[in-house]
């Protein structure tokens, strides 16, 4: 090993990986907890030391030079071995101690997962219990979560994946503006209600559209990209929305829309990589998560 020819820090690495993946020094800086002038700094020292330029600015983004495209092939490559290094130490850990990341939708990370997560913490009390509320899907080989429920099955390699539950989902409103416009009584009533749009509103309508559920833009006037933000415009009166059961069943002053309709099916799955699975505070989180969403499941149904 040539030991003179690694001449850059991994903490500059980092900086110069996050900052290609995220496009900014400034979406860089919030995903590793930094500041933006350190995170150009760990940038400007790695250029320095490697003698080459990595970033160029067009306007005001960031472009990968010829030089920085290529190195980025390897910094990739380097991430995921430290990745690992960290999974094979996080997977030799054997007490019930310690941070557990879990990663879910906002909705469900609002009203779900609290009462499970109580359950769990009176089982370990010493666990250290991070919920990340988000939408999209996270990159557990990557550790940006140790666990992820997720409504697809995940196809990422060496990842572990059970399917916990099959939940249901109807459409809800508040009977405050079902008052005011009537109780539909078939689809083609639904269609000329006022819709909340949850996330991208093309991708509703074409979820809704081949169930018989004729809904245009025109439909779609208020919405939001945070389900719980949707769901109290639902509950606040703005119109109709589908809602999984679990959570409407959670919520008063909601109303379901078209009882005698069939429900939406939709699965429920928990993914967590193959090492984190042995190691124990995973594998009760994992198992109590997958037990208790069953329940909940299963006693809306």
């Amino acid at each position: 090993m040539n030991w003179k020819a690694i001449n850059f820090d991994w903490n500059q690495v980092r900086s110069f990986l996050a900052t290609a993946e995220e496009g900014s020094f400034s979406a860089a800086a919030r995903v590793l907890e930094q500041t933006q002038p350190t995170v150009g700094r760990q940038v400007a020292n790695l250029e320095q030391s490697l003698g080459i330029t990595l970033f160029e600015r067009v306007g005001k983004s960031l472009k990968l030079t010829a030089a920085g495209t290529e190195l980025l092939l390897h910094v990739r490559e380097m991430a995921d071995v430290a990745s690992r290094i960290s999974l094979t130490a996080t997977s030799q850990s054997q007490a019930i101690e310690g941070q557990v990341r879990i990663t879910a939708s906002d909705v469900m990370s609002a009203f779900q997962l609290p009462p499970i997560l109580k359950q769990i913490r009176l089982a370990a009390p010493r666990l250290e219990i991070d919920v990340v509320a988000a939408n999209d899907i996270r990159d557990i080989q990557r550790r940006e979560a140790d666990i992820a429920i997720r409504h697809v099955r995940p196809t990422q390699p060496d990842l572990i994946a059970r399917l916990v539950a099959e939940a249901t989902a109807n459409f809800y409103a508040a009977p405050s503006y079902l008052d005011q416009v009537g109780r539909p009584k078939n689809a083609d009533d639904l269609a000329k209600l006022d819709f909340v749009g949850f996330g991208d509103v093309d991708t509703m309508i074409g979820f809704l559209n081949p169930a018989g559920i004729d809904v245009t833009r025109q439909n779609f006037r208020i919405g939001s990209q945070s389900g719980i933000v949707s769901w109290e415009m639902v509950r606040h009166g703005f119109g109709v929305s589908v809602m999984s059961d679990d959570i409407a069943a959670l919520t008063p002053g909601i109303e379901r829309v078209l009882p005698d309709r069939e429900p939406f099916k939709f699965p429920i799955w928990l993914a967590t990589h193959s090492e984190l699975h042995t190691a124990k505070r995973i594998r009760l989180v994992f198992d109590q998560l997958a037990e208790r969403l069953g329940d909940q499941t299963s006693r809306n149904t």
